[in-house]
């Protein structure tokens, strides 16, 4: 029977499961053999990330031409306005082209959010605010480059949602099993 893991992943926790450098990696939160990450999650972001034993599973989770959709709860230095909002559902202009469309709405703090280690860095005389974006496509730090070409750096990035699975009842550094 095949496995597939939801894994609320730590900030500053490689999305992997061994490294050189000795830093902390998936090899320290899940004991289990066999099972390999479907997508990626930066180092400096938190949240879901699938790992399976299912190949052809894996790789409709992470092969961009099936466009799973991801949802990231962001963070972001200021306090985003319309036209920056119309510009990520439009989609924005990076070097390396013109990201697809992505959903995008102001949200109040997620609920029962837990405490980044360490916080994030605060600064009394610039507000922040979260977004809400939806991407069909994964490049390398995207999220962040486009929030950043809009003009709000993103200052923290939570994975909620890869297609139906969700980080719903699963604590950073914790994970559920599903069979499927």
């Amino acid at each position: 029977m095949p496995r597939l893991l939801l894994f609320n992943k730590p900030y500053e926790v490689l999305s992997q499961f061994t490294d050189p450098q000795g830093r902390p990696t998936l090899a320290d939160y899940i004991p289990l053999t066999g099972v390999y990450v479907a997508g990626r999650l930066d180092r400096d972001s938190e949240g879901l990330l699938l790992l399976t034993d299912a190949g052809k599973l894996q790789a409709r989770i992470s092969h961009p031409r099936f466009k799973l959709p991801k949802t990231y709860w962001v963070q972001v230095e200021g306090l985003p306005d319309a036209t920056a909002l119309a510009k990520l559902r439009r989609g924005i202009p990076l070097q390396d082209g013109l990201t697809a469309p992505a959903a995008a709405r102001l949200i109040a703090e997620p609920p029962a959010l837990w405490p980044r280690q360490p916080p994030i860095r605060y600064r009394a005389a610039i507000p922040t605010a979260w977004l809400e974006l939806t991407l069909r496509e994964g490049r390398n730090r995207q999220v962040r480059r486009m929030t950043a070409a809009v003009g709000y750096p993103t200052l923290r990035l939570i994975r909620y949602r890869i297609g139906d699975w969700t980080l719903e009842g699963v604590a950073p550094g914790q994970w559920r099993l599903k069979t499927l």
